[in-house]
C-alpha cells in the first residue's frame, strides 16, 4: 500500500487471462473508468481524476496508464467477472 492507504497504480495493468491481486484490490479503480468512459472522458481526464497522474507533466504515462486500466476494466465486465462468482 502507499502513504495514503491506496494500494499502487500500476503505468501497465499486469494482464492475465485470470483475475489478479492487482484486480482485486483495485476493482473501484476499474469501475469508476467503466463510469468515465460512459460519459466520454477522456484519457487524459481519466489519468487526471481517477489514478492522479497529471497529463501535463506526463502526457505518455498519462494516456498509457488511463488505457491500460480501461481496457482492463472492459476485460473483467466481459470476462473476469465470472471468477468472480466461482465456487
Amino acid at each position: 500500500m502507499s502513504a495514503t492507504g491506496k494500494a499502487p497504480i500500476a503505468t501497465e495493468v499486469p494482464w492475465s487471462d485470470s483475475l489478479t491481486a492487482y484486480d482485486k484490490e483495485h476493482f473501484t479503480t476499474y469501475l469508476r473508468f467503466l463510469d468515465a468512459a460512459a460519459d466520454d472522458g477522456t484519457y487524459e481526464e481519466m489519468a487526471q481524476k481517477i489514478l492522479d497522474i497529471d497529463p501535463q507533466c506526463e502526457p505518455e504515462r498519462a494516456r498509457n496508464a488511463a488505457r491500460s486500466h480501461l481496457d482492463r476494466a472492459n476485460w473483467m465486465m466481459t470476462t473476469g467477472y465470472k471468477e468472480l462468482f466461482a465456487d
